[in-house]
C-alpha cells in the first residue's frame, strides 16, 4: 500500500473524521473504543522506523473493568490487520497500535510493517473482537472537519 503524500499547505491542511459508532447487537466488549488515529506522521513519509511508529492508533478502555483484547483485530480499508496477541487494556487506560517495530508493553503495541498503514487522505480504521464483532470504527475523509489536528483525529 503506498501512501499518499501532500505538500505545501496541504500537509499542515485540513482533513477530518466521520466517527461510525459500533453496530447495535455486536458482541463488543462495553467501553472499549478508537480514541484517536496519527494517520500522519509528522514530517517527511521516508519509510523509518521512527516515521512509522509516529503513525498509530490509540485504542481506550473507557470501563471500570480490565479488558481482554487477545484476538481483537484493527484493519485499515485495504485490508492491513493487525491482531492483538495475549493483550489485557487496563480500566480507563488506552493503548496505541504503532505502525512500526518495536517492543510490546503494556501502552504500546507494534504493528512490525515496513511502510505505512493509514492514508492520509482518507482511510477507515476498525477495530473487531476475537468473534469478528464491529467493536468500533473511525474514518476520516471530510477536509473541512473540526475534529482534524493536523495529522490525527478524535474518533
Amino acid at each position: 500500500m503506498k501512501k499518499i503524500l501532500a505538500t505545501g499547505a496541504a500537509v499542515v491542511g485540513v482533513l477530518g473524521l466521520a466517527a461510525v459508532p459500533a453496530e447495535a447487537g455486536s458482541a463488543a466488549a462495553p467501553g472499549v473504543q478508537i480514541r484517536r488515529v496519527q494517520y500522519d506522521s509528522p514530517g517527511p513519509d521516508r519509510g523509518t522506523n521512527r516515521s512509522l511508529n509516529a503513525e498509530w492508533v490509540e485504542i481506550h478502555n473507557y470501563s471500570r473493568h480490565t479488558r481482554q483484547l487477545r484476538g481483537y483485530t484493527l484493519r485499515d480499508r485495504t485490508g492491513y490487520t493487525y491482531t492483538f496477541r495475549w493483550f489485557r487494556l487496563r480500566p480507563h487506560r488506552s493503548v496505541f497500535v504503532h505502525t512500526g517495530r518495536g517492543h510490546d508493553d503494556r501502552r504500546h503495541v507494534y504493528w512490525d510493517r515496513r511502510w505505512y498503514v493509514w492514508n492520509n487522505d482518507s482511510d477507515t480504521a476498525t477495530l473487531r473482537n476475537r468473534r469478528g464483532g464491529l467493536v468500533d470504527r473511525c474514518s476520516w475523509h471530510d477536509r473541512h472537519h473540526p475534529q482534524h489536528q493536523g495529522g490525527w483525529i478524535w474518533c
